[in-house]
């Protein structure tokens, strides 16, 4: 991984002469479709990134033979801003983000970007659009950092020219309601050896298809299992996925082939401090079956930066249809309600997630 990180200059600050936010209707969002005013952006060439800057938001102009087209180099980040009572804005465990890009770029061979630099431009890049982040339960705004790789060469090797950037997108809820999933059991999100712990974008291209086939069978989502004997539950769509059996929540531990996901930790960390008992192991297919077939698998749901907690209310397996029984108090409802109100501010931070924009 390169190690330069020196800048020719300090960030600089361009405005947009007309804001665009009069002309959206922010009670009828479609997830990731809105932008705000402004963008962040910086270039890496010559061994250093160049100078940053904040600028009105606008198309990109790349040549065909852009690396990122041919050869893949290309990593992201999801974060959430948020708006409390008092109109402060909140990100929440910025810092868990901005080092997993990080790791993705080591993973790709890509240049790392300087922490200070990442927590200026979003800094600023949010206080400049802060009228985009709209106060609510359900509002927020979703942050999109990337790196793509921009050397003018078609040859088969790592770039040595990349473009960092920040956008910003206006969101509400990902999803509504419960969804139905499968148990994959010939495709794989991932394998040993791969990039599956890494944010690569082209991770989430090889899953569309899959979950094109389980969406036409009537499937919202397919739970991804390993690579090798597609015997262990991995993931859920885009989520990390959790399992209650009686009243134990079951978790696939991180690996290479696991994304080492930020709701997923905080969900164990707040669970351990609710005295609800987590455990991180390889779960098998096996083992969810046979507790649905007993009634002991009371609760499935996914968990990621978008939607925090999405409830799974049905699963497939090997064509055998199961629903899952309606829980009171269910854990899931728990930990999205305990999650969110510290992401807005509405109870005590224990943890010191919560990052505040000044």
């Amino acid at each position: 991984m390169r190690k330069q990180y020196r800048l020719t200059m300090a960030l600089h600050i361009e405005k947009t002469t007309k804001s665009k936010i009069s002309e959206v209707d922010f009670n009828n969002l479609t997830f990731g479709k809105i932008f705000t005013d402004h963008m962040f952006e910086c270039d890496y060439e010559n061994g250093a990134w160049q100078t940053p800057q904040i600028v009105p938001y606008h198309p990109l102009i790349l040549d065909p033979s852009a690396k990122v087209f041919h050869y893949g180099q290309a990593i992201f980040e999801g974060m959430k801003a948020y708006k409390d009572d008092n109109d402060a804005i909140w990100l929440f465990r910025p810092d868990q983000n901005q080092e997993r890009i990080n790791k993705s770029a080591e993973r790709l061979d890509m240049p790392a970007f300087p922490k200070d630099l990442f927590f200026e431009g979003l800094n600023e890049l949010l206080k400049l659009d802060k009228d985009w982040v709209k106060k609510g339960q359900d509002n927020a705004l979703y942050i999109r950092p990337f790196i793509i790789a921009t050397e003018l060469c078609v040859s088969a090797s790592t770039s040595n020219k990349y473009k960092f950037m920040i956008i910003c997108s206006p969101v509400q809820s990902y999803y509504t309601g419960e969804v139905k999933v499968v148990f994959a059991d010939k495709y794989s999100r991932s394998a040993n050896g791969g990039v599956g712990a890494a944010k690569a974008a082209g991770n989430y291209a090889g899953s569309f298809y899959p979950t094109k086939l389980a969406n036409q069978q009537g499937f919202q989502q397919v739970v991804w299992t390993d690579s090798c004997t597609h015997e262990f539950l991995e993931e859920a769509g885009v989520m990390n996925v959790f399992f209650r059996v009686n009243d134990t929540l079951l978790t696939a531990p991180v690996s290479e082939r696991i994304l080492d996901g930020v709701t997923r930790k905080s969900i164990i960390q707040f669970c351990e401090d609710k005295g609800i008992k987590v455990e991180v192991r390889p779960v098998k297919v096996t083992e969810i079956v046979e507790a649905a077939r007993k009634g002991e698998l009371l609760e499935m749901f996914g968990a990621g930066t978008a939607a925090v907690v999405s409830v799974i209310g049905a699963f497939s397996n090997k064509g055998e249809n199961f629903e899952l029984p309606k829980v009171e108090n269910s854990f899931a409802t728990i930990i999205k309600k305990g999650i969110t109100d510290i992401q807005r501010k509405k109870t005590e931070d224990k943890f010191g997630w919560t990052y505040r924009v000044k």
